[in-house]
């Protein structure tokens, strides 16, 4: 299988995807800006992005980080037969001074006639490779995505159902934007957000009856996701258990919430969806924990995958 980086990958950004059967391509930096003090957006360009599949809110990605020293990631080629398996094993095959760092992102927005999407990154204070890269990003940079594809698609946390809860952390803002925004006028929402400070407050525009309680973090040094959880066990729901709840961000942070919805507000499993985004101490490069494996098959076995 071939790779490719460097001048073929911005070329690839002009020109469209690596595989028209595979949904890997290159994407080039449009525009960058600073959106709240913790957070930057940065606009990219490919023209096959005009054409991405799974419409809908929280569409999720795999981005692609050049290692130092290189203008563009190197990625294998896409199988001519599509197969998005045998590729990611291509990719985990390359050498680990060669290989890509590889994050997951929701697409915040998508502009089909400019083949354009938008992505925010938090700009976290222990800034790892996606944090660098992300606060330093400028027009014509090259980054690889992967996606969205149904492999990592997720369920929709609304539905039918009209009264709803969404927790998560800054990392979790993108595709809480999404997910307001698509929700129909009849829905009821109440959102906690854990956020670094009051300045990373966001305005969501949605056709629903939202109400956002924005959580700073405590300056006294209090554990991430402390605010979130106190918030969310100690909040009055008016009407009672909400139907359905999505929950993401911090993944121990993210565990003891869907607890709580499912122990002390008697929640059924089945209408609480949940993501750890991320891991206290631990990036997407290391290896996962038992709590990790744990978390996979119960999500698993409920989507009737296991």
């Amino acid at each position: 299988m071939a790779f490719r980086g460097g001048p073929a990958a911005a070329q690839d950004a002009r020109g469209g995807p690596v595989s028209p059967s595979t949904p890997v391509r290159y994407i080039r930096v449009a525009a960058a800006r600073r959106l709240t003090p913790h957070m930057r957006r940065v606009t990219f360009h490919a023209p096959s992005l005009g054409r991405l599949p799974l419409p809908g809110p929280d569409r999720q990605v795999k981005l692609f980080f050049p290692r130092a020293g290189r203008g563009a990631p190197v990625l294998p080629e896409a199988p001519a037969d599509g197969d998005v398996m045998r590729w990611y094993a291509a990719y985990t095959a390359l050498p680990e001074e060669e290989r890509p760092w590889m994050r997951s992102y929701t697409l915040r927005a998508h502009r089909p006639g400019a083949r354009e999407v938008d992505v925010d990154f938090v700009l976290h204070r222990d800034a790892g490779p996606a944090t660098r890269w992300a606060a330093a990003a400028g027009a014509g940079d090259t980054l690889g995505m992967v996606g969205p594809s149904e492999l990592f698609a997720v369920p929709r946390p609304a539905g039918e159902a009209r009264r709803l809860l969404f927790a998560c952390d800054e990392s979790g803002l993108p595709a809480l934007g999404t997910l307001l925004e698509a929700l129909p006028p009849t829905a009821r929402a109440v959102v906690y957000t854990e956020i670094e400070d009051a300045r990373d407050a966001q305005e969501i525009a949605t056709a629903a009856a939202v109400r956002i309680h924005w959580l700073p973090r405590s300056p006294t040094g209090a554990a991430h996701g402390a605010e979130l959880l106190r918030a969310v066990r100690a909040a009055r729901l008016p009407d009672g258990p909400p139907e359905r709840a999505w929950l993401a961000g911090e993944a121990s942070t993210v565990r003891a919430l869907r607890r709580h919805l499912l122990r002390d507000r008697g929640m059924a499993r089945s209408a609480v969806e949940f993501a750890g985004y991320w891991r206290a101490a631990l990036s997407q490069d290391d290896a996962p924990t038992e709590a990790d494996l744990a978390e996979a098959r119960e999500r698993l076995a409920e989507r009737g995958e296991g």
